[in-house]
């Protein structure tokens, strides 16, 4: 080997060297951790909403936040009902959207898989056949006079990229985050499913428990009339009594049909998160005291609420994609250096074969692409920047979720106690004003106000205590845990 070869070599292999120490894009690393100690202005004991444990709320209505505690799994399994908790499972098994996003999983797994092979080296098979004539210019003014042949070649040819400036490692790493996000999207699809599922049978709960009440008013409605037809009879009151009587019923009457209607939609609603036509499938008959409020809430801290809720992580996922992004771009600016090689056996179509091989490195390197190449590093960077604004704006978000939340839990509290105190009240109202009716000391616009206030009073109780329900559910969601 000459000194010039060995010289050439010791130059290439010192560059080689001092390239890859200088693989160009950013290093990922993840956002800063909030530093945040609670959700809310107000801390509170241990509990982030000081009214969801007021000690003197009802037993049924007091909750307590716990701080620092991840919700368990199955997080449902608290409301108590076996029937929620089958149809909850039904729904994690047959919603088509959760197969949606474990096909989207797959097909981003197997580009991960499919970008980590770029990093191997590729052996491909080659084969040619071809008709020539050489001309004078070729091999001397004899080629010319050798004769037309045809000739052909067969064999492997392997290749190599050396990777020194990074380009396929960011490939991988794009790849890979890619395959995070829609694992973080299965998370969120899995946890929507759920909380869809839960929140539309508490709905159906609700309409039929407000149908139950109705039912109440018309019975008491019936009782009314009775008392009034009896007072006429003696000669106590007149027709004109009978008469609204009578009204007030008809008009509860028309509080049905628009419930029977919301109840029908909300179980096909039902039927169709959980994989089924309405016609296939019949949701149980849930009723809302069914269902038992937990008494403690577990509640991540902020700092591990980024951690804990998929839509975070799946922004993450995304900036960490964008980060890749810029170091693809960045390598694109570099020479690109590749090995190749191939073997082959080659011979004329008339005649006997003999073996050939080649060794070949290669290196391409940009010059001038009008700007291209820079323009796209810069909109690479650009893009970094966007998801980084739109992981803070989701972080930023999530919080807000969560102390809307536990607002929601602690004025839920207050509203139920004073409902129940308000039916309370409005039930011996009623029942004193009857009593009065009977000796003639109230009309019978009083008995229909009372009657009236009554109805408000446990139309109230149960949508105070349906919310009570759906913002503790609310709470289990906007914490990101419980579902794996």
């Amino acid at each position: 080997m000459s000194m010039f070869t060995r010289s050439f070599i010791a130059a290439l292999a010192a560059s080689i060297t001092m390239l890859v120490g200088c693989a160009t894009g950013p290093k990922y690393s993840p956002p800063a951790q909030p530093t945040l100690q609670s959700y809310t202005g107000t801390t509170t004991n241990s509990a982030e909403a000081p009214a969801a444990g007021r000690s003197d709320a009802s037993p049924s209505s007091r909750q307590t936040i716990v701080l620092g505690a991840a919700p368990r799994n199955n997080w449902w399994t608290q409301l108590q009902s076996p029937e929620l908790d089958y149809v909850v499972d039904m729904a994690l098994q047959n919603n088509l959207s959760l197969e949606v996003a474990r096909a989207n999983l797959a097909k981003a797994q197997e580009g991960l898989n499919a970008a980590r092979g770029a990093r191997s080296i590729q052996v491909d098979a080659a084969a040619g056949v071809e008709r020539r004539k050489y001309g004078a210019s070729f091999l001397g003014p004899e080629a010319e006079t050798f004769p037309t042949f045809s000739a052909y070649t067969l064999g492997p040819t392997v290749s190599y990229d050396l990777d020194i400036f990074g380009a396929t490692r960011h490939r991988i790493e794009m790849a890979g985050a890619s395959a995070d996000y829609e694992h973080e999207q299965l998370r969120a699809a899995r946890l929507r499913v759920v909380g869809d599922t839960v929140t539309q049978v508490l709905h159906i709960a609700s309409i039929r428990a407000q149908m139950a009440v109705v039912q109440e008013v018309l019975t008491a409605d019936e009782k009314t009339i009775e008392l009034v037809r009896a007072a006429r009879r003696v000669g106590v009151v007149s027709d004109i009594d009978v008469l609204q009587a009578t009204s007030q019923r008809d008009q509860d009457r028309t509080l049905l049909p628009p419930l029977n209607q919301e109840l029908d939609v909300a179980k096909d609603a039902l039927a169709v998160l959980i994989g089924k036509a309405p016609s296939e499938w019949t949701a149980p008959n849930f009723a809302l005291d069914q269902f038992v409020l937990p008494r403690e809430l577990s509640l991540v801290v902020p700092s591990e609420l980024v951690r804990s809720r998929p839509d975070i992580r799946a922004a993450e996922a995304q900036l960490h994609e964008a980060s890749a992004k810029v170091g693809v771009a960045t390598a694109d600016l570099y020479p690109r250096i590749t090995l190749s090689s191939g073997w082959a056996e080659e011979g004329l179509l008339s005649g006997g074969t003999a073996s050939a091989w080649s060794l070949i490195g290669g290196i391409t390197a940009p010059i001038f692409h009008g700007g291209t190449l820079t323009a796209q590093r810069r909109a690479a960077q650009d893009e970094y920047q966007a998801a980084f604004s739109q992981y803070q704006f989701v972080v930023l978000n999530s919080f807000g979720q969560v102390a809307d939340t536990l607002h929601a839990l602690d004025h839920d509290a207050e509203a139920l106690e004073t409902q129940q105190q308000a039916l309370t009240s409005a039930d011996s109202s009623l029942g004193l004003t009857r009593q009065g009716y009977r000796v003639g000391n109230a009309d019978i616009l009083q008995i229909l106000t009372a009657q009236r206030l009554y109805e408000l009073a446990e139309l109230g109780v149960v949508s105070a205590r349906t919310r009570k329900l759906t913002d503790t559910v609310s709470l289990f969601l906007a914490s990101g845990s419980g579902v794996s």
